[in-house]
Order: C-alpha cells, then structure tokens, then sequence
C-alpha cells in the first residue's frame, strides 16, 4: 500500500530545496529566486490540477474527459511558444504546437485505451488523463525542440537555402537537410529515455506501479506500453510541425518567406 504523505512530510522534504536556494546564494549563481518561484508554482499547480482532476473523477462524463485533454493541449501549445527564441507567429505557434500534439495523441491514445487497456469505459478518466497527460507532456518537447532548431537553422542558413531554391530546387527537397536535422534534435530526448531506462532510472509509471505494490514484471509491462505511446506521439508530432513550419515560411512559388520568422517579443 502506498504511504499517506502529510503536510509536514512535504515541508520537511522541501527543505531541500531551500537549502538548494541557499547554495545559490552563498555561489552566487543567480538561481535562487528560480529555485523558489519554481517551487512555488510546482505546489500551486499540482494542488490545482488534483482538485480539477476529483471534479472529473466525480463527474466521470466524456465531455469532462474530452475537454480536460483539449485544455491540456492548449496550455501544451503555449508552453511550447514559451520556449522559442523565434516564432512564425504567436496564434501559429501555439495553434500547431497544440494540434500537433491532440491529433496524435488522439489518434493513437484512443485506441490503445479502448483496444489494449480495454479500459470500461474507454474515455473512462482515472486512465485516459493520466496516459495522455504523460504523452503529451513529452510531446510538447519534442514540438518545442523541433521548432526551435528549425527555425534557428532556416535563419542561419538562409542564404544557402534561397540559392537552392533559386537553382530550381522544391522547398522540400530544398529545406530536406534542415528538416531532418530538426526532427532528429526533437525525438532526442525520447531516444534518450529509452536508452536510459531499466540502467540509469526506474521511470515514472513504474515508480508509482512499485509503490503501489504491483508485480515487478506488470509495472515494467505498463511501462513500456507507455514508453511506445511516447514515441510513436512525440515522433508524428515533431514531424507534423516540422513540415508545417515548412510550409508557413515558404510559399507556392517556392521561395523563402523570413519576413514571417519573428524573435518572441516576452508575452
């Protein structure tokens, strides 16, 4: 059985991250109002999302279900604008940010709820929430970072691309190097993980499986189960917007359209 934690627990436990604040201070490395503002937020945020989370739980309808996802993806494509050193646009940004990731999502989530965790029913939201919420939290970096490669690439590279493309070349064919090596840049983190987990770190889910006194061999099944959801989204999302910043800083005539490359101006 998982232990009840108490407040006084938590306080203890946060402790550490004064003394981390701390620390920063006495080196001087300018992180301690970071350390605690973060803190701070974190708390907040999760007191928040657990009490939104009892009134779906309580409400147990579709719409509920559907619409925290829609929420969590707006919010996703937002976070992704936030990480932009450049943007084609404040709406584009988070609209495809946040598209990419529900389409996918959506497209692979439902029927793994409904076909491999049989879940009863299947937009049942102690399973669906969970499971989305992991996968598009990953996903969103690898949105992020796809964009932002690609749009410092386009930048740094605009010369070569606009020769190649006045040579006659397509924009796909003309742009090809700086896709791949975008997309490549987004799914790192996920190759990453997967490398890592089972030697390095005992992930999340599995964690929480342990904790909860579940079969060893189950929590690593879950795991995995997870672990291929996260990269079958990450990987269609950093794709999907890969070609649709593409797209939108290009034109029918192939040619390069920078004047819609902005620096992010802070919100």
């Amino acid at each position: 059985m998982t232990p009840v934690l108490s407040p006084l627990d938590l306080i203890a436990v946060s402790g550490l991250l004064f003394l981390a604040a701390a620390l920063s201070l006495a080196l001087s490395l300018g992180l301690a109002c970071a350390l605690l503002i973060g803190g701070i937020r974190m708390t907040v945020q999760l007191m928040l999302l657990a009490t939104l989370l009892r009134l779906i739980f309580d409400a147990g309808a579709l719409w509920a279900t559907l619409l925290a996802m829609i929420a969590m993806s707006a919010f996703a494509g937002i976070e992704v604008l936030l990480r932009q050193s450049r943007i084609a646009g404040r709406g584009w940004t988070v609209g495809v940010g946040m598209m990419a990731m529900l389409t996918a999502g959506m497209v692979i989530v439902l029927p793994t709820l409904i076909v491999v965790l049989q879940a009863e029913p299947w937009w049942r939201p102690q399973v669906a929430l969970p499971i989305f919420g992991m996968i598009a939290g990953n996903a969103m970096t690898s949105v992020a970072l796809t964009l932002d490669r690609m749009t410092g690439a386009i930048r740094a590279d605009a010369t070569m691309i606009e020769t190649r493309l006045a040579l006659g070349q397509p924009r796909l064919k003309a742009l090809s190097p700086v896709l791949r090596d975008s997309i490549r840049a987004g799914l790192m983190p996920v190759l990453n993980s997967m490398s890592a987990i089972g030697l390095v770190t005992i992930p999340g889910m599995m964690t929480g499986q342990l904790l909860a006194n579940a079969d060893p061999f189950q929590a690593a099944k879950y795991q995995m189960l997870a672990m291929f959801l996260i990269a079958g989204v990450s990987a269609l999302s950093a794709i999907g917007v890969a070609y649709a910043l593409l797209f939108r800083l290009t034109d029918g005539r192939h040619r390069l359209r920078l004047e819609r490359l902005h620096n992010r101006r802070p919100l």
